[in-house]
């Protein structure tokens, strides 16, 4: 299949990067290159760019895409190392980066990567192939109350409980091995009016199960906080999140990285002395246009967020 993947607030994305044609900048989730073909056309030729990514068949995708440039190099990585990535690049700062948080299109409708629950297949949903943990290791050998805290956490789904306890009743009897027969025991698990939901009712638990496999959310705080520290004075930090956990997490680190000022008000001068690495440059994420939405109804959830490196 081929790798498809709609890049997502992409005219929003290369406008708040402020490109620098001779800069430096990083696409730490690569995918199918999208955002990073638009980067390299700002670039002239003159400037450059690192694609980083888990999975290698986007890096594969990406550099068939990326073809007509010489000024890019991929890496196959996770961006939560960026900054041994760019050390062993010998590269000391960059003028942007862009972090797309979402699931490619690719990985959800490949079947055999088993993210999706529209498609029956084995249970994996590894953005990296390599790694050892998939979903069917978290389905069949987490315990009950972890995988009701990882439902609950990051999934924010109400029936936790009750999916949790069914999940280890069905396994006690067979391994739970497909998409499709642990959308079965969700639902089972769930009751009616649940089922009449307009949102797929595995929706949550599959959204938790990948995050859980893939450590989306366990290294997102630093790796804001570190992308925001590999930034050259004036360089951008972009992100784009699809659900709450992740944008709660990006806007809380930003906050913590533009720093606040605890003085009373009447003080005349500063003297708590507080430390800010810049300023986030939208105090209210940037969404998707209706115009966006009817072409690619995936984008709904996507928010945008934007920092500005500032060195003093």
């Amino acid at each position: 299949m081929e790798f498809k993947h709609k890049s997502v607030l992409l005219e929003e994305c290369i406008e708040n990067l402020n490109i620098r044609p001779n800069g430096i900048y990083v696409d730490g989730t690569l995918g199918g290159g999208g955002h990073s073909y638009h980067i390299l056309k700002k670039l002239n030729g003159t400037g450059m760019l690192i694609g980083i990514d888990r999975d290698k068949d986007a890096l594969v995708a990406a550099s068939d895409k990326l073809k007509e440039f010489n000024n890019f190099t991929t890496v196959h990585d996770n961006h939560a190392n960026i900054i041994n990535i760019l050390k062993n690049l010998k590269i000391n700062g960059v003028d942007g980066i862009l972090l797309d948080l979402g699931v490619s299109s690719y990985q959800l409708d490949e079947a055999d990567r088993g993210f999706s629950y529209m498609h029956d297949a084995k249970l994996d949903m590894r953005m990296n192939r390599e790694d050892k943990k998939s979903a069917y290791n978290v389905v069949n050998e987490y315990s009950e109350d972890s995988l009701v805290r990882i439902f609950e956490d990051y999934g924010e789904e109400k029936y936790s409980k009750s999916i949790a306890r069914k999940i280890c009743e069905v396994r006690k009897i067979k391994k739970i091995e497909t998409t499709f027969e642990l959308v079965d025991i969700i639902k089972s698990a769930m009751p009616k009016k649940a089922l009449a939901e307009k949102q797929h009712p595995a929706k949550r638990v599959f959204q938790a199960i990948r995050i859980e496999v893939n450590q989306e959310l366990e290294k997102l705080k630093q790796a804001v906080i570190d992308s925001i520290l590999s930034l050259n004075d004036n360089g951008r930090l972009a992100i784009i999140t699809f659900h709450s956990l992740e944008d709660k997490i990006v806007k809380h680190a930003y906050e913590e990285m533009e720093g606040r000022c605890t003085c009373p008000k009447d003080f005349p001068v500063c003297v708590c002395n507080y430390k800010t690495y810049g300023r986030i440059v939208n105090k209210k994420p940037i969404i998707s246009t209706e115009e966006e939405l009817q072409d690619n109804p995936r984008a709904r959830s996507a928010k945008l967020r934007v920092f500005e490196r500032k060195i003093k």
